[in-house]
């Protein structure tokens, strides 16, 4: 076999980034939820705060979701890992998928907040914390704070 196949097969241990910034993903969807639903309350009533909090909780247990699979196969193998990730993200949508089926013909629902809070949220929350993601391999998950 070659290196490359080998190299597959590795599993990587160490701290594992991804566990680290989804913590800090999470910890910043909670700090804005009372904004959001505040706003999709304003908008559309009552459904529209109840969906925005189901929304909110849909997106955080994604995040969160998609770091323990990454965190969990890494430490088997790349291979999985990579396929983890492939397969792990068409498995993710279609349980975000699921869970709007599954209450869309709800009375508590609105379907306009439920979507804008899903889509607002992901995008959202990602591009904040793209300000706080250390590009580097020397601090592979969050920038190390200032002094």
């Amino acid at each position: 076999m070659t290196d490359n196949a080998f190299s597959m097969i590795t599993p990587l241990p160490g701290p594992a980034p991804e566990v680290t910034i989804s913590k800090d993903l999470v910890r910043r969807g909670l700090i804005v939820a009372p904004l959001i639903i505040a706003i999709c309350g304003a908008i559309w009533g009552m459904d529209g705060a109840l969906s925005s909090a189901y929304a909110i909780g849909l997106v955080l247990l994604n995040f969160a979701f998609a770091a323990a699979l990454i965190a969990t196969t890494a430490r088997i193998g790349l291979g999985l890992m990579m396929g983890a990730i492939l397969f792990g993200y068409l498995m993710r949508l279609a349980l975000i998928f699921l869970a709007v089926y599954l209450v869309k013909d709800t009375a508590w629902i609105s379907l306009p907040a439920l979507g804008a809070t899903i889509i607002v949220t992901h995008l959202g929350l990602l591009f904040w914390e793209m300000k706080f993601v250390a590009i580097s391999l020397a601090h592979p998950a969050l920038k190390p704070a200032r002094p």
